[in-house]
């Protein structure tokens, strides 16, 4: 076995000599080393990589190659390149382990990954997985699990460093030089009364630049943006990204320090927020790399099914201009022109309506000015767009009057498209319904209505 590791590694020692990331030559090195069963050499590759890469790796392997590579390593898969694992992989991974081993490796992760892999074991297995592991584990991980997720009691870890605020600087350093399990990483040591309730914190690039004799209340500085469990992630990373924190302590109803929260899983929120707009404003869930036909099919055709209805509406208005169409055939040549500008007029106001709205840009006067700032991009965009069209369409056709009625349509399709691009997302959002998902049904659907109603209209009126 030894020698045939050696022939599996040894065209790629200078690789593994520098793991600055993934490429294939990396994820084929591998791939390698399962097809050859080489247990021993995949676990020592492994070691030189951080484990988002090597979930990487394992993310674009074949999913038959991973599934063999799980079984390979069986208890030395490490439980945090498992954690990095995309959802689908994830699940193939712990179902391919035993109660034992997900039992182990849930108990030593933090407990906001352990919640994240627990959340994804059926009822029945998740039991007999918690009956492995010992009380303060499986309280802490049972407690993240009583929260909904995507909240802030799903993202906290429990492992936390706090202080009374009577303890001096040295006490403190002192304490966490003989705790062997302190959370990694950590930035602030909590400050609590009696109680337990949280009173400030201590940069701990503060801590380490006092004299051992100062008291931590003298250091401790007020954290007023700590969060509630129950608080939606997105309203969590808002305040990471408004406060530029490191972290953020977590309190109960009574202002009891409950857990924390540190920005390396904020930037996979924020991430996964983006994400989430990105491919709602299409209709799309995320496919993964694994995804099959049938279920990129199921997650499309109901999109697909709203935008047939949509357009027998825009078909409809169209059918309304049946004798003008037949009587000027240049109106069907320069259709398409209005409604596709319009279209990408709208999509562009809403794209960034939207944007703005997740980043809490639109409350109050602000939402006044986006509205002035749409119309007003949208007028010159559309005398701009409106003259350009409108002169190619008198050279290409020799005609003043479709010229000008081109140009008209054009101009009021713009205004449409910029005002509906900013008011639809802000109007759904008061209404309680996710813009990202609802809006560009409506934007999009409306700008085609105003387009083809206005050129056709205005053709009706002034040719016919």
């Amino acid at each position: 076995m030894t020698q045939e590791i050696n022939e599996v590694i040894s065209p790629h020692e200078e690789l593994l000599s520098e793991t600055s990331g993934v490429d294939e030559e990396t994820v084929d090195l591998f791939i390698d080393l399962v097809e050859a069963g080489a247990r021993d050499g995949l676990i020592v590759a492994m070691e030189d990589y951080h484990p988002a890469d090597m979930a990487d790796v394992f993310e674009q392997m074949p999913r038959q190659t991973f599934n063999t590579a799980v079984k390979l390593l069986d208890d030395m898969l490490p439980g945090d390149t498992i954690a990095e694992l995309s959802e689908d992989l994830r699940i193939d991974a712990l179902n391919a382990l035993s109660d034992k081993v997900v039992a182990d490796v849930l108990g030593e992760l933090d407990s906001d990954d352990a919640a994240l892999l627990a959340s994804d074991l059926e009822d029945d297995r998740q039991e007999r997985v918690f009956e492995q592991i010992n009380a303060t584990d499986r309280a802490a991980i049972e407690t993240s699990l009583n929260f909904d997720e995507e909240t802030a009691g799903r993202l906290m870890q429990r492992d936390f460093v706090a202080a009374p605020e009577f303890w001096t600087v040295g006490q403190a350093i002192d304490h966490m030089r003989s705790t062997e399990d302190l959370p990694e990483p950590f930035f602030e040591v909590y400050l609590v009364d009696p109680g337990f309730r949280f009173v400030g914190a201590v940069p701990l690039s503060v801590l380490i630049c006092a004299p051992r004799e100062t008291l931590l209340s003298d250091l401790g500085v007020d954290i007023s943006a700590a969060v509630k469990p129950d608080m939606d992630q997105e309203e969590v990373a808002y305040i990471f990204q408004q406060y530029n924190l490191a972290s953020v302590p977590v309190l109960d109803e009574a202002g009891r320090l409950t857990g924390m929260i540190t920005v390396d899983d904020m930037v996979d929120v924020i991430h996964q927020e983006n994400k989430e707009d990105m491919l709602a404003l299409s209709g799309v869930r995320d496919g993964g790399s694994y995804q099959s036909v049938w279920d990129a099919v199921q997650s499309r055709a109901p999109w697909l099914g709203v935008n047939l209805f949509t357009a027998f509406i825009v078909s409809g208005a169209i059918s309304i201009f049946e004798d003008t169409l037949t009587e000027i055939i240049a109106l069907a040549v320069l259709m398409p022109v209005v409604a596709a500008l319009g279209g990408n007029a709208g999509s562009q106001a809403l794209a960034v309506t939207v944007r703005a709205i997740a980043e809490r840009d639109m409350q109050g006067a602000r939402a006044g000015r986006a509205v002035r700032r749409e119309f007003l991009t949208a007028m010159f965009n559309g005398v701009v767009f409106s003259v350009g069209v409108g002169l190619i369409a008198l050279v290409w056709f020799k005609d003043p009057q479709l010229s000008g009625v081109i140009s008209v349509a054009m101009f009021s399709t713009f205004i449409w498209a910029g005002v509906s691009g900013v008011l639809v997302p802000i109007g759904l959002e008061k209404l309680g319904a996710d813009p990202a998902v609802a809006s560009s049904v409506f934007v999009l659907t409306s700008v085609d209505i105003v387009a083809f109603s206005s050129f056709l209209g205005l053709a009706t009126a002034v040719l016919m």
